[in-house]
């Protein structure tokens, strides 16, 4: 009874004796009540969630690497970097040191997945993670993110409602990715080219960019229209699909 809530209870149930079943409820709702912060619950979940993504993370860019590896283009690139900078050509130990041809091969692919980590560089879902891209460090950093956010916002404003500059390069991809409802990764993934001619066809212009659409959705339906497998989609949609009754005698 050292507690005051416990001791309040306690009181009305001298009070009320005959409401037996309210002094249960809260007899046992105090009796299983968690003792743990629900901060430090918290805390550790966000903690538990951010290291796993970053390993997560850490295992697609290394899937990615391993992938390039094996691409003969990037791989050749690779290989000759290697050789001009003096990486493949060391003379054979001799002696104790010799290695085996599977430990030098070993060694000649770490060599290449280096030279790749290093020259090219990933965009999208499997580029290098960041520590500041997790989920706690997101977080604590989100009123700075806001701050920058409304600043950024105030200078659009400024810059180009008010005083009706033109727009840069950075301003029309930008505008053109919102339209697309696309990430900054995923507009990151896109290849160089393709970024040309959304800025030749000004998709950053709103009745451009419903022509450009259209003309997308269009070439997706003549695509699939040919694709087999989507032919045999529609055939069983037709004829065995869900929804579809039958009556056989028997």
């Amino acid at each position: 009874l050292q507690d005051e809530e416990t001791r309040k209870d306690y009181d009305y149930m001298l009070d009320h004796p005959e409401e037996y079943y309210r002094h249960y409820y809260h007899y046992y709702s105090r009796r299983l009540a968690p003792k743990v912060d629900v901060r430090i619950v918290i805390l550790v979940t966000v903690c538990a969630i951010s290291v796993f993504q970053f390993f997560s993370w850490w295992s697609s860019y290394n899937e990615a690497i391993n992938y390039l590896a094996t691409v003969p283009k990037y791989r050749i690139q690779a290989t000759e970097i290697a050789r001009q900078q003096g990486l493949l050509n060391k003379s054979k130990e001799k002696g104790k040191n010799r290695r085996s041809k599977e430990e030098i091969r070993e060694e000649e692919e770490e060599i290449i997945k280096d030279i790749i980590k290093n020259k090219i560089d990933i965009k999208g879902g499997y580029q290098k993670p960041k520590i500041y891209d997790i989920l706690l460090f997101q977080i604590l950093l989100a009123p700075f993110y806001l701050c920058k956010y409304v600043v950024w916002y105030c200078w659009w404003i400024y810059c180009f409602t008010i005083k009706g500059q033109e727009y840069g390069v950075e301003e029309k991809l930008y505008i053109i990715r919102r339209y697309m409802k696309m990430s900054q990764s995923q507009f990151d993934s896109l290849e160089d080219h393709q970024k040309e001619t959304f800025l030749e066809r000004q998709l950053w212009i709103r009745e451009n960019y419903e022509v450009y659409k259209k003309e997308q959705e269009e070439e997706l339906k003549k695509k699939m229209a040919m694709d087999p497998r989507w032919k045999r989609y529609r055939r069983w949609m037709k004829n065995e699909g869900p929804g579809r009754l039958t009556f056989i005698d028997d």
